[in-house]
């Protein structure tokens, strides 16, 4: 994949997202708080704090959101992939950031509803997790639609061991994707979910060797990029509805976005494909 630049924002997608000597975390560090680059519509995010152990920091934050607006804006990117390191994914908040912040900082700033806006983003984002996905990092993870990992992650909510809780999403979005059993024993207890036990209750998409967690989630994208935009978009938002819907709600918000697709270029070229077997050539329109 090519790299990009951090002026490419308002056209191709961000590259580099410049840090400041000494931001955030341990090791004092001025790389780039993410690297990005992007090829045949798939765009790859990596998180570029590993003497950190890619600790999520502020600036990191608006690094990840901004790249995955403007490739979400983008016509011709059709997946993400966001990854970290072989130690770390994301091995938590950055802490040192936030430590000596007041309840009226925090809530005035509404600290980390900004990153709820990368579940908001319309086409498929897909989490490569090797090492360590703790605190923010697996509450990162979760923000993403498929999760690859890698057989040496691991999976967990230490908060209550800062006398807090999670806040990016955790006792949320790992209650609906492990049950409450689960969720609340990792929450309450801060304990580390491997990533075999994390496949079986269903956290994790697909389980892979440790050396193959980015392959597998490029693999996946460029599948998913191979596809219909517009319908990729719309399975995406789809499957989000049945979280927030009834049964019956989100039925019928399905037929009729279902019915909706058919006023596309690309469902027309898909069925046709079919009937003449060969391979759709979708436009996304």
């Amino acid at each position: 994949m090519s790299e990009g630049t951090h002026d490419d924002a308002g056209a191709r997608g961000p590259g580099e997202a410049r840090g400041e000597p000494g931001s955030g975390g341990a090791g004092g560090e001025s790389e780039a708080p993410i690297l990005t680059s992007l090829e045949d519509g798939v765009g790859l995010i990596r998180l570029n704090r590993p003497k950190a152990l890619n600790a999520l920091n502020q600036e990191t934050m608006h690094a990840v959101v901004d790249t995955a607006e403007a490739w979400d804006a983008d016509p011709e990117v059709r997946a993400i992939v966001l990854t970290g390191s072989a130690k770390a994914f994301a091995a938590g908040a950055d802490i040192k950031e936030m430590a000596a912040k007041s309840y009226p900082e925090v809530y005035a700033a509404d600290w980390f509803a900004r990153w709820e806006r990368l579940a908001e983003v319309r086409i498929p984002v897909i989490a490569a997790v090797s090492g360590y996905a703790l605190g923010g990092g697996c509450e990162l993870a979760m923000l993403c639609d498929i999760l690859v990992a890698g057989e040496g992650a691991r999976f967990g909510q230490p908060e209550i061991n800062l006398g807090v809780i999670p806040g990016m999403g955790g006792s949320q979005r790992l209650t609906r994707a492990v049950g409450k059993a689960k969720a609340m024993d990792m929450v309450l207890t801060g304990r580390m979910m491997d990533a075999q036990e994390a496949e079986r209750a269903g956290l994790v998409s697909r389980l892979v060797p440790d050396d193959a967690v980015l392959d597998t989630a490029l693999e996946v994208a460029r599948s998913i990029a191979a596809k219909s935009r517009p319908a990729t978009m719309i399975a995406k938002e789809a499957v989000g509805a049945a979280f927030e819907t009834t049964l019956g709600q989100g039925v019928r918000f399905e037929r009729r976005v279902f019915h909706s697709l058919f006023a596309t270029e690309d469902q027309k070229e898909g069925m046709a494909a079919f009937a003449e077997k060969r391979e759709p050539r979708f436009r996304g329109r």
